[in-house]
């Protein structure tokens, strides 16, 4: 745990901005923390819980300052955790006050693209806030907010390129049920995020296919080696499996094995906790977009991210057969069925 005095500011008040309240409030660290709704703020206050989102997770309300404006909590924070769905990024960030974020540590929770602009955060937040890329990091897992709620173990791996400051930030939420891993690759590891979401729907659409585990298997497997091609083609480094270089901890270095690249992809497809999976269930067994949209009532972030994947694809020009069919069953009208008879053929 952390012992200086460094303050967090949540943006969002979904599963993941809670679970990750809970963390830090466990630590005992002061928290600001977003939440759009006044009714949900006088509940959280009043109950000790979210009433709309991990409903059993009760907080030390003494530790946390809720407030309905977002530049307030900007204002009274020195490192910001955006944890909203990426459809909606935007929409927050246009409240944000000019030079607001300046001098702020940013914390991306978000495991998707800018709608409309195909970029990662990191690269919409330097152009139109200004934030350089060293004060930019990524939170990601493999990390269900349900297990966090439950206190089971879980893992949450901190990305960027100050190494030292992810450090001292993944130090305040380390606890007994998180462990804590740091790494440098921080446009990796967002886009793999990205992917995995994409993959993960596509496993749920398998399901609701009716096809069962061995064909799930190979079609994660191929799914990881089709992400790596992807990582690779822009450059990304680490991509080897089962080759480390020696470290003064004599802990592995991170390669493609590691849990924030092929621990994230394989419980997001196994986990009944995966919305992405639970929406392409949907998708398989009959639903349309906007029917199975309605029914979960949650955004599953795979579902924009085929579409923003698909245009950055045109550029980048990787392999991505399984990929692009989940892209066009989703947005072009493909039929699941058809799209599957497509991907069997491209699986070795």
């Amino acid at each position: 745990m952390a012992t200086d005095t460094m303050k967090f500011g949540i943006i969002g008040s979904g599963s993941w901005a809670t679970a990750l309240v809970k963390i830090l409030v466990d630590n005992k660290q002061p928290v600001n923390w977003w939440v759009r709704n006044p009714d949900t703020i006088s509940y959280i206050k009043k109950r000790r819980h979210n009433p709309n989102h991990l409903s059993s997770a009760y907080f030390d309300i003494s530790q946390i300052s809720i407030i309905d404006d977002i530049n307030t909590v900007i204002s009274q924070s020195d490192v910001l955790v955006l944890v909203v769905p990426s459809a909606y990024i935007k929409e927050v960030l246009n409240k944000v006050h000019t030079g607001a974020l300046k001098n702020k540590k940013i914390i991306s929770a978000i495991k998707g693209l800018v709608p409309d602009q195909d970029v990662l955060l990191n690269d919409y937040l330097e152009k139109n806030f200004g934030i350089p890329l060293k004060n930019y990091f990524a939170l990601l897992g493999p990390c269900h907010a349900e297990e966090v709620a439950a206190e089971k173990l879980s893992y949450l791996t901190f990305s960027g390129i100050d190494t030292q400051m992810a450090e001292q930030i993944a130090a305040y939420f380390k606890a007994p049920y998180i462990n804590t891993v740091v790494n440098s690759d921080i446009l990796g590891v967002q886009y793999a995020a990205v992917l995995k979401n994409i993959y993960a729907l596509g496993a749920g659409i398998a399901h609701g296919l009716d096809y069962g585990d061995n064909f799930l298997s190979v079609y994660i497997a191929n799914s990881a080696d089709e992400m790596a091609g992807f990582l690779r083609k822009v450059g990304i480094e680490h991509i080897v499996v089962g080759e480390h270089q020696a470290t003064p901890s004599h802990k592995k270095d991170m390669n493609y094995a590691a849990s924030v690249y092929l621990g994230d992809l394989l419980v997001t497809c196994y986990s009944l906790y995966s919305r992405n999976r639970t929406f392409g269930n949907m998708i398989g067994k009959g639903y349309t977009v906007q029917s199975a949209q309605l029914e979960m009532n949650m955004v599953a972030e795979g579902y924009n991210a085929s579409k923003c994947m698909h245009n950055i694809n045109q550029h980048i020009q990787a392999d991505m057969p399984i990929a692009e069919t989940i892209y066009k069953i989703l947005w072009e009208r493909l039929q699941p069925g058809e799209g599957f008879c497509k991907i069997e053929d491209v699986m070795v």
